[in-house]
């Protein structure tokens, strides 16, 4: 027991001390960005630096992969990823118990309990995160080539916007608008297929 805690207890100081010295450098730096002892064009605080990642995060990726396809896709999987891991996860975690429990005691493997109870269970959940990572995804394409493309709906509206042909311009949104309904639509013509007994019974 006493080896054990010896074990945490070193384990923790192996990590907090790491964590209190970046702390103290990051404080020490805002300090002196905050008492102007060192022009903010030279020594720019953490905060700014922070703050100038996540609004000029698209044109890091367009610095880092160039102006091709790649930054745009990893701008599209950046923004569907999280919703739909997130409401995956959600679903596993809501997965009937007793169920579960049951199976387990027929004999059940944790491959069978994924197949039979979580997987099913997680499937709402993995619908309902796509249904809006679809349109998610159509609007950070259209982004995604407004900041760095040489063709497009975005850099269309671009511009368009320029020539101040803002029927143009709205007609293309109306557009961006119909594609995001209609990948929406086969996402629940997918979903009524992989859950036909969440529709039994129903006529929508």
């Amino acid at each position: 027991m006493l080896t054990i805690e010896k074990k945490l207890q070193n384990t923790t100081s192996d990590y907090l001390l790491p964590i209190a010295e970046i702390t103290l450098l990051l404080l020490i730096w805002q300090g002196v960005s905050m008492l102007g002892l060192v022009p903010s064009f030279m020594l720019p605080s953490p905060v700014d630096v922070v703050k100038a990642f996540v609004k000029d995060f698209p044109p890091l990726l367009v610095l880092w992969f160039g102006y091709e396809m790649l930054p745009k896709i990893i701008r599209i999987v950046l923004v569907v990823f999280f919703p739909i891991a997130v409401n995956l996860l959600d679903g596993y975690q809501q997965a009937d118990a007793d169920t579960i429990n049951l199976l387990r005691a027929m004999g059940a493997n944790d491959r069978q309990i994924f197949r039979y109870v979580k997987f099913p269970a997680a499937l709402g959940h993995f619908f309902s995160s796509l249904k809006i990572a679809v349109s998610y995804a159509v609007v950070s394409a259209v982004i995604s080539e407004w900041l760095g493309g040489f063709n497009g709906l975005g850099v269309y509206m671009t511009r368009v916007k320029k020539a101040y042909a803002f029927d143009i311009m709205f007609a293309v949104i109306l557009l961006i608008s119909a594609l995001s309904l209609l990948l929406m639509w086969l996402v629940k013509l997918l979903q009524r297929k992989m859950m036909p007994w969440e529709h039994i019974g129903t006529t929508d």
